[in-house]
């Protein structure tokens, strides 16, 4: 993989669509919104590039934090994007196992189709109740992919320590099937086809050692110059805003973000904001006002009681 990927960025942004100028008539961007269509807007940093080509060069996972909305989960589809390959994702919920990553056997399915069997119909064999999980799918791609584990924080936690095998070895033994001397068949990561493996992580608890030994770790930062390459990227987007007021509303965003809140905006809220701004078609003194008056404030904060403290302030 090291000889396949390297990380070169380049510029690679497309001309935005023409803005309509009522709120209500113009479309959500699908890259605001989408994962996908926001790829060719990601902007990295220096130090952000440099993990990336760290975890591509020896072949390690790439653990991505930061607070939401930094653009972790983006990260891998912007790597899919920029090397022209599949990304495959997992949502971790609180409920994930490891073997949701691999697969799904519908139990329920198999236990009636059991009985209809013994009521006389055809028998159907376990593996027609097998669904290909995201890893597994992986194996299957003609080329490298991109598999995304998004938030694994969030799982119980023996799920990162169950990863272990897969992380190390590559492979997982298939649920059923086996070889003429009994062992489990098993399912691989074809020589260099390995996915790039991009697992992302709120903080919302510590993951265990064992499992970030073998990660490449990065944690995004957000700072003045990270938000200003996003809004650069996206400015012709926001065809209504002059370059003066897409500053402005950049100065009062850092403003929230400095009043000590529960829940501060970060990029992605920013970035939903200045679209609303632009279909409201503000002019630069209505961003000159108190922060809690400022227009479409609820695209920024998300939280009452962060609503109540800028008011009390």
């Amino acid at each position: 993989m090291s000889n396949r990927f390297r990380l070169v960025r380049r510029d690679l942004r497309s001309a935005a669509e023409d803005a309509r100028q009522s709120l209500f008539e113009r479309p959500a961007a699908e890259s605001l919104t989408q994962h996908q269509d926001a790829a060719a807007y990601y902007e990295l940093d220096d130090s952000l590039e440099t993990a990336v080509n760290m975890a591509l060069a020896v072949g390690a996972p790439l653990l991505v934090t930061g607070e939401p909305g930094t653009g972790k989960t983006q990260l891998a589809f912007f790597l899919g994007h920029y090397f022209g390959i599949q990304v495959r994702s997992f949502y971790v919920k609180s409920t994930s196992t490891a073997r949701d990553l691999k697969y799904e056997f519908d139990a329920v399915g198999y236990l009636q189709s059991a009985y209809m069997a013994q009521q006389g119909a055809p028998p159907l064999p376990r593996t027609k109740f097998l669904k290909e999980g995201p890893l597994w799918r992986t194996s299957e791609d003609s080329q490298p992919s991109v598999l995304l584990i998004d938030e694994i924080d969030k799982a119980p936690r023996d799920f990162p320590n169950d990863l272990l095998h897969e992380l190390d070895q590559g492979w997982f033994p298939h649920p059923f099937e086996r070889d003429a001397a009994g062992e489990p068949i098993r399912i691989p990561q074809q020589p260099g086809r390995r996915p790039i493996l991009v697992i992302t992580s709120n903080l919302e608890r510590r993951l265990p050692d064992a499992f970030l030994r073998r990660c490449v770790f990065h944690h995004i930062v957000l700072t003045e110059a990270v938000v200003k390459r996003a809004v650069q990227a996206r400015a012709g987007e926001f065809p209504n805003l002059s370059s003066e007021i897409r500053n402005r509303a950049v100065e009062r965003f850092w403003e929230l973000r400095e009043r000590g809140l529960q829940k501060p905006p970060s990029t992605a809220e920013l970035l939903v904001w200045l679209a609303v701004l632009d279909a409201l078609g503000v002019a630069l003194s209505n961003l000159d006002g108190p922060l809690p008056e400022l227009p479409a404030l609820g695209c920024l904060l998300k939280d009452r009681d962060d609503l109540e403290r800028l008011r009390s302030l």
